[in-house]
């Protein structure tokens, strides 16, 4: 029997998980020890209720140092089941003395949704594991972190099912620091922080998923944890445009899991981003027929895409031939929206009558059938379908005769077809004595509420006196002001009959002269005249005198002559056009944007 355990449990810690399992079954005798290992064999193969009853019979069947760990064992049972089984919750009567039975029971209320009392329980654990290693000397701060790993990671998961993201995220970053040794640990921590970051921080993401890869992973977590890890990793791919990746990761978990919708989903989502609609639907149809049961969300999808594409129509046809949700008050509200925006109001009006026919046979007079007659009727009536109207106001106003409104929403709709009904109909409307209502209709208007107040009439002054009978009213004559004339008018002289038109369009316009050219600019010094290049133009001159006389020569008509002569100290610089011309500058070397 000894070697018989020795070799099961070699095989078990090798993960050769089946050739442990049969070697169990196999022994002769089975011992308290073999159970143990057979417990342990079962869990690890996710055969939860052979397990449950393995532990359980150890429990009532054996007393000795060891009881506490089989209700720890047994406690992980039960939680493994409420989270991936979904199975309700057993009271079997396990204590939560420890961290470990306190932590256990706390995952198994996340089983079943209950967050906030597993957030408690978790704390409570924290408080216990606390109390528990403080009193051992060897234990250090760092051993302590290290074991309240595992539930600080509980933790931040349940604050991210209940969108806590920022708390979650710090928590599961304090995690990741201090590297615990457990690998599983670390892969679901990297991997809920991969979830909480999307198509953001996508650098980060692509860090972490390298703590999913490490050795051992797959014998430390439940298929459905690797599954989900598996699906991020694809999702990963996408958002970093990997897309042969993706394809290739999709397609490997599609072959794995072939009734699972979410491969194809991540298949679909990479076609979309590729703007390959077309081929996305295909896909989406051809898993939809082989596989019915998860056709609804697929459909779904299937719609959307079709939306993309501006099928309104046939986006439609998909969401009527969903036969779980059809009926449904949101899709019946989203039918109706789509065929009213394709302005196909007979189709709108059969998808209520469809779903009133459904709620009559299944739950006639409930609220949602009421809702949906309601509906029906306002929906005619708003596009002038008043006879088609009739037949759902009518059973509106049989379960309440006390509604006014509708009844004169029926009579409104039988006054078309048969005004001797509308005449009778109309009796049972209340008399307009009972219709009245004692309010004081000042008090309202100077209330915080009133939106409208009513002006008191102005006193009656001289000028406002009231008109006495048979008087009529005088229309004031508005005075016209007179038009401005232009300046320079002369009203002696006949206008331009061409002054409307634009100047190019006159007779008498004859474009601009060519050919003259400006006034020349100066560009010598300062103060330069054009009129003193004539008074220095030898030329124009009766007389010239010589230009450079000789000293003591010089005759009294020369002298006289030349007293008109002005110095050439004080002469005036003459314009561009007679002076010589200036020699041309160089540029200036690094100048601005100079090559």
């Amino acid at each position: 029997i000894e070697v018989v355990f020795e070799k099961a449990y070699c095989e078990y810690r090798l993960n050769r998980v089946e050739s442990s399992l049969k070697t169990i079954e196999n022994a002769p005798v089975q011992t308290d020890k073999l159970k143990e290992l057979y417990g342990q064999v079962l869990y690890r193969l996710e055969r939860y209720d052979e397990c449950k009853s393995v532990y359980t019979d150890l429990i009532r069947n054996s007393q000795d140092e060891y009881e506490e760990e089989r209700k720890t064992n047994l406690a992980a049972v039960v939680a493994a089941m409420s989270q991936w089984e979904e199975a309700p919750l057993e009271d079997l009567g396990l204590p939560e003395s420890t961290y470990e039975l306190c932590y256990n029971s706390a995952c198994a209320l996340i089983g079943q949704g209950q967050l906030k009392e597993a957030l408690n329980k978790l704390r409570e654990a924290e408080e216990l594991c606390r109390v528990s290693l403080a009193d051992d000397s060897d234990v250090t701060e760092e051993d302590i972190e290290s074991e309240l790993a595992v539930i600080h990671s509980q933790m931040a998961y349940v604050m991210q099912l209940q969108g806590r993201t920022d708390e979650a995220l710090q928590l599961y970053n304090q995690v990741i620091k201090l590297k615990p040794s457990d690998v599983g640990l670390l892969a679901v921590t990297a991997n809920n922080i991969i979830t909480i970051n999307k198509d953001q921080n996508v650098f980060d993401s692509k860090k972490k998923v390298k703590l999913t890869n490490a050795e051992g992973v797959e014998y430390k977590l439940a298929k459905k944890q690797l599954q989900a890890i598996d699906f991020n990793k694809a999702l990963l791919a996408m958002y970093t445009n990997q897309a042969d990746q993706c394809r290739k990761l999709s397609s490997s978990l599609q072959s794995q899991n072939p009734g699972h919708p979410r491969p194809v989903l991540i298949q679909v989502a990479q076609l979309s981003r590729e703007k390959q609609h077309t081929k996305a639907i295909e896909l989406l149809q051809q898993f939809s027929d082989q596989h019915p049961e998860s056709a609804s969300g697929i459909k779904l999808t299937m719609a959307q895409l079709y939306l993309v594409q501006g099928h309104v129509t046939k986006a439609c046809d998909v969401l009527r031939s969903i036969e779980e949700f059809k009926h449904k008050a949101g899709m019946v509200s989203a039918l109706v929206t789509m065929y009213s925006h394709e302005e196909d109001i007979d189709s709108a009006i059969d998808v209520f009558k469809q779903a009133i026919g459904h709620y009559q046979s299944e739950q006639p007079g409930s609220a949602a059938h009421l809702a949906l007659v309601r509906e029906a009727a306002n929906f005619k009536l708003k596009y002038g379908r008043k006879k088609e109207a009739i037949s759902d106001l009518e059973q509106l106003w049989k379960q309440n005769t006390n509604d006014i409104h509708t009844l004169a929403q029926l009579i409104s709709a039988y006054s078309l077809v048969d005004t001797d009904k509308a005449k009778s109909l109309s009796k049972h409307l209340p008399s307009a004595d009972t219709m009245s209502f004692n309010v004081d209709v000042d008090e309202l208007e100077n209330s915080h509420g009133a939106t409208y107040v009513r002006k008191k009439a102005a006193k009656v002054t001289g000028e406002n006196l009231p008109k006495e009978q048979g008087q009529v009213d005088i229309k004031k004559k508005k005075k016209k002001k007179k038009g401005k004339l232009p300046k320079n008018y002369d009203p002696k002289a006949t206008p331009d009959p061409e002054r409307w038109l634009p100047m190019r369009e006159r007779s008498y316009y004859r474009g601009k002269k060519k050919g003259k050219k400006k006034e020349q600019i100066g560009k010598g010094t300062q103060g330069a005249t054009a009129g003193a290049s004539a008074e220095l133009d030898a030329s124009k001159t009766a007389s010239s005198p010589p230009t450079s006389p000789r000293p003591g020569s010089a005759s009294g008509s020369s002298s006289a002559a030349a007293s008109n002569v002005v110095p050439p100290r004080q002469q005036k610089p003459a314009a561009s056009g007679a002076t010589r011309k200036k020699a041309p500058q160089k540029k200036k070397k690094g100048g601005k944007g100079g090559w």
